[in-house]
């Protein structure tokens, strides 16, 4: 099965008060970077989140952020009292040493910025150690990386619809190639007897040793049967790799580019119009499945 790069992933989960969120994106990259962004007092798990990444991935750029917020179910308000006696004193003293008159109100009070404070009743019942959030921080990141992964393989399997699809593709314009190969030959010699009975004015005997060999040498040099059946096995070896397991990409552009080097040898070679027109056509379906290749892991 053949997996894209690009993919996108998120999950979260509850945990000592906190409300802990997993974001995971990737996309292409010629080789396996992970980057991690997660507070900062969690960077001592960056290895493990590292590893635990590399298991699933092994191509492209993946981009995990890990945030976390208190859990409002577990949180209730304090009243701070040593804040209020403080204000209380503070307004006692004002109205002693300026002679200000007024009442502080209850609404007054309780406006007031720190009066009121944050209980997390899960923290308390929690006794988290480093091992507990180790374990939930990966279990985390593993339900993340399955939405990711499901994703991916849901998009490479369109990429490889797409590249069989094109492959298809080419081994029509191959199969025409095949056709051709030996009616360029053919063309040729007809051509070349009907120009020199053309020039032939009577002064020089026609020599059929010399026409013999002249047609020989056209024909091995601009023979393209090597080309062919390379070019054939090249297209089988990217079917099976696109039904295979583990990354492929990397392979698939080496392919391509032999196939893009026989293509250009056999346009070189080839001394026909339809043949050229083919190669045209042939180049312009393997840029296309570069690019698609360029998004497979």
């Amino acid at each position: 099965m053949s997996f894209s790069m690009t993919g996108y992933g998120q999950s979260s989960l509850q945990f000592g008060g906190y409300k802990i969120m997993f974001e995971v994106k990737s996309v292409n990259h010629r080789y396996c970077e992970v980057v991690l962004r997660m507070p900062r007092d969690w960077t001592g798990y960056e290895d493990v989140l590292r590893r635990k990444v590399q298991q699933h991935i092994k191509r492209g750029r993946i981009d995990v952020t890990i945030n976390r917020e208190h859990d409002e179910s577990t949180v209730r308000p304090v009243l701070n009292h040593s804040a209020v006696m403080t204000y209380l004193k503070a307004a006692e003293q004002l109205k002693n040493e300026y002679g200000l008159s007024g009442e502080l109100t209850l609404r007054d009070i309780l406006s007031i910025p720190g009066i009121m404070d944050s209980k997390d009743e899960a923290a308390g019942a929690v006794s988290a150690t480093l091992e507990d959030y180790s374990e939930v921080l990966e279990a985390g990141l593993e339900q993340c990386l399955q939405s990711l992964l499901e994703m991916r393989a849901r998009e490479g399997s369109y990429l490889a619809a797409d590249i069989e699809q094109r492959l298809n593709h080419l081994e029509n314009m191959h199969a025409e190639m095949v056709e051709l190969a030996p009616v360029v030959i053919i063309e040729y010699r007809e051509k070349l007897r009907h120009r020199l009975n053309e020039l032939n004015d009577g002064t020089f005997a026609f020599d059929e040793h010399k026409f013999g060999m002249e047609i020989a040498i056209f024909a091995d040099r601009c023979n393209i049967d090597e080309e062919l059946t390379r070019l054939y096995s090249h297209f089988e070896q990217c079917r099976a790799l696109l039904k295979g397991k583990g990354p492929v990409g990397r392979k698939l552009d080496f392919l391509i580019q032999e196939m893009n080097r026989e293509t250009n040898t056999i346009g070189s070679k080839c001394n026909h119009l339809t043949l050229v027109g083919l190669v045209l056509d042939m180049k312009a379906e393997l840029e296309k499945i570069r690019e698609q290749a360029a998004n497979i892991e």
